[in-house]
C-alpha cells in the first residue's frame, strides 16, 4: 500500500472503509466532533487541503500523510438490487416514511462500511442508512427498497431522479482544483479539522452525500 494508489479488494480497501466509517459516523461519544466538509477544491498541497464550501469562508483540512483518495462516479438504479450494500441519506416525510436524497452503491469489498441508521447533516430531518438491500419493488416513480442492518430494518422510497453513485479507487494526484469533494473528518480540540479520506467527484460529478 502506498500513498499514491490503492485498490479495493486489497487490505487498503479495509483501511479506507474504516476511515470512512469512523469519520462519517464517529464513535457515539465523539459524534458532535464530526466535521463533514462539502465544496470545491481550492488547493491541495501535500497533506493540506483547502475547500471552498457553497456558503461561507474557505475551510482548511489537515489530511493524514497517507490519506486515501476515493472517486465518486455515476451508478444507476439497476445496481440497487437485493444483496447490494448501499448508503442512502433520507428525509423523513410527514407520514413517517423515508424518502431517499441520494444513494451510494458500495463496492463488494466495502460492504459493511458505516453499517447502521444514524442522524445526518443534509437539510431537513435527515438520516443516513447504510445497509443491505433485502427487497426492491420497482415502479414508474422509482423504487421502494427494504434494507437491513445489524439491529434494524428500514423501508426507503427512492425517487427516479435521485442521484445514484458508487466509489472507485483513485490517487491523491487525481484530485484537482475545482473538483467537488466530500470530506468526512473530525474537528479537533483546537478547532482544526483532520481527515484520512477525500471523496471527490469524477468528470464534474458532485458527491451527493
Amino acid at each position: 500500500m502506498t500513498q499514491a494508489k490503492f485498490q479495493f479488494g486489497l487490505p487498503a480497501a479495509a483501511v479506507a472503509a474504516v476511515l470512512i466509517t469512523m469519520a462519517m459516523c464517529g464513535a457515539p461519544a465523539r459524534a458532535a466532533d464530526a466535521a463533514r466538509t462539502r465544496g470545491t477544491v481550492v488547493t491541495l498541497d501535500g497533506s493540506k487541503l483547502v475547500v471552498h464550501p457553497k456558503d461561507g469562508a474557505d475551510v482548511t483540512i489537515h489530511l493524514a500523510d497517507n490519506f486515501h483518495a476515493v472517486a465518486v462516479v455515476k451508478s444507476s438504479m439497476a445496481e440497487i438490487k437485493p444483496g447490494a450494500f448501499i448508503g442512502t441519506a433520507t428525509a423523513t416525510q410527514p407520514d413517517s416514511t423515508l424518502r431517499s436524497l441520494e444513494v451510494v452503491v458500495f463496492p463488494d469489498s466495502m460492504k459493511g462500511t458505516g453499517e447502521g441508521h444514524y442522524p445526518w447533516d443534509l437539510p431537513g430531518s435527515s438520516a443516513m442508512t447504510n445497509a443491505t438491500v433485502s427487497n426492491a419493488v420497482k415502479s414508474v416513480e422509482g423504487q421502494t427498497v427494504t434494507v437491513t442492518y445489524k439491529g434494524g430494518e428500514k423501508k426507503v422510497n427512492i425517487p427516479a431522479d435521485v442521484p445514484v453513485v458508487t466509489l472507485v479507487p483513485a490517487a491523491p494526484a487525481d484530485i484537482h482544483a475545482g473538483d467537488a469533494v466530500f470530506v468526512p473528518g473530525q474537528r479537533q480540540a483546537d478547532g482544526s479539522i483532520q481527515a484520512g479520506v477525500v471523496l471527490f467527484g469524477k468528470d464534474g460529478l458532485v458527491p451527493p452525500m
